[in-house]
């Protein structure tokens, strides 16, 4: 594969910016030229090896970050907006959606958001009569959604919170006390742990300063929920001042993101950063042995897997989807270039959704993309009984995968041929946005491609795709 040229003005000027440097003194420090400076930020010019070298030296920047995949994520989500037929007799080339994501990100994002407000009054204009009984009705950002962005653009790695996590974990003699050092926490501030036999997973009564978990619950399930009980309670302040840099546009939106960064919290203090990254390196990233060793659930490990992006010690960049039966995605995240789609679900030839079918084991796939990368991806169901006769079980599929290259470190790819062409199977993200002229699973038209149809022919499609 051709290596690619690196250009990343946006992050040029945002890095001057922060440090409070002119384009003359940056461009000094960096040994570059005003103008050679100039063009770099504008990606007239790739960044040089001499500028990043620069970069490391000087300002002890990890280089890794001038190549994040923000402006990958743009991208898609700039694509999957244009499938709306509102764009149909505008559409822009992809080059363009590219030049736009590299040079100009936070147009990028301020047009997603107003399609996102388009389509979401269009929804209600559908349901008029609903509209009507509300007091409120401009368009708002789902609080939902909202919150999936902010953690989607963070790279899914919040660096204050993860380190104080890991702080917790260390301080507390590390994560195979962290049950024992959680409950300890807790009654440190008057709190006490009770167990019942209820489906309510977790509850805390602010009176009585009582949590009580559920006796039914794997003991992976409670000690994850105690440590999200001491991020609430002990790390209140760290997550505020999180919540307050989001700027959130609703209250809804603000509390969900609160439930979701002591989430994060309760799964860096179960698997914390430097010691998690070095198992899953000495196991080959083995999801049940890192399970067994770090006593997390499969699912738990899987995410936390997908969020080792640190600056200076970044892990494997790994993608992570969970999908329900119908095949809609309920969490998603990337740190490779593949993109989720952000409505619907996923390409129902990725093997995450097989996983239904074989329960409790991981499945395999060698995968390439319509843009030519390939992937290796591991699947498996993660059903949640409730622990009783009558109480329905959810049941869900995950996925978690990363680029070829970096197949060597991953037990997975064992026995696997990464060398013939024929291993790797045709995956897509959307079919709006996917290319694919051949393909049996088709639901839609490709967006950017034209169709002939005659009715005296029948073949895979309806229709051709010229």
């Amino acid at each position: 594969m051709a290596t690619q040229k690196l250009y990343a003005g946006a992050k040029l000027r945002e890095l001057r910016t922060r440090l409070g440097l002119t384009q003359k003194d940056f461009a000094a420090k960096l040994g570059v030229s005003l103008p050679y400076l100039n063009q770099m930020e504008n990606n007239n010019r790739p960044v040089s090896t001499t500028v990043v070298l620069a970069l490391a030296q000087e300002f002890g920047i990890d280089v890794t970050e001038l190549s994040t995949g923000d402006s990958e994520r743009l991208v898609t989500d700039m694509r999957e907006a244009m499938a709306d037929p509102l764009f149909a007799d505008a559409l822009p080339p992809l080059a363009d959606l590219r030049l736009a994501a590299s040079n100009a990100p936070a147009f990028a994002r301020s047009f997603l958001s107003l399609h996102r407000n388009y389509r979401q009054m269009q929804e209600r204009l559908a349901s008029l009569d609903e509209a009507l009984g509300r007091e409120d009705g401009r368009a708002t950002p789902s609080p939902w959604e909202e919150v999936r962005d902010f953690f989607h653009y963070c790279d899914n790695y919040i660096d204050a919170v993860d380190r104080a996590a890991e702080h917790f974990a260390i301080k507390e003699g590390g994560h195979h006390n962290i049950r024992v050092a959680a409950v300890s926490t807790l009654g440190n501030s008057d709190v006490t742990v009770a167990f019942a036999d209820t489906d309510k997973l977790r509850s805390f009564d602010a009176q009585t300063k009582t949590v009580t978990l559920s006796r039914r619950a794997p003991p992976e399930s409670q000690t994850f929920q105690l440590l999200l009980q001491v991020a609430l309670i002990k790390q209140d302040p760290l997550l505020e001042a999180t919540l307050d840099s989001a700027r959130f546009h609703t209250a809804e939106a603000r509390a969900i993101a609160k439930i979701g960064l002591a989430n994060y919290f309760a799964g860096a203090a179960l698997m914390p950063y430097a010691n998690f990254l070095q198992h899953a390196r000495e196991y080959r990233h083995d999801v049940e042995a890192l399970a067994g060793q770090f006593g997390a659930s499969i699912e738990q490990v899987a995410h936390r897997l997908s969020t080792l992006q640190r600056p200076g010690a970044k892990g494997i960049p790994f993608f992570f989807v969970r999908v329900d039966q119908a095949g809609t995605i309920t969490k998603r995240h990337s740190a490779t270039r593949l993109q989720f789609a952000r409505f619907g679900g996923a390409c129902p030839l990725w093997n995450v959704h097989r996983a239904f079918e074989l329960p409790s084991q991981f499945l395999r796939q060698l995968a390439e993309t319509p843009d030519g990368v390939r992937y290796i991806s591991l699947a498996r169901d993660v059903s949640k009984p409730a622990g009783r006769f009558g109480a329905p079980v959810r049941r869900y599929a995950i996925a978690l995968g990363c680029d070829i290259s970096h197949a060597q470190d991953l037990v997975y790819a064992d026995g696997l041929d990464l060398s013939r062409d024929g291993s790797f199977e045709p995956i897509g993200i959307s079919c709006r946005i996917c290319e694919r002229v051949q393909c049996h699973q088709r639901a839609l038209p490709p967006l950017e491609r034209k169709l002939h149809v005659d009715p005296h022919q029948r073949d895979l499609l309806p229709y051709q795709i010229n």
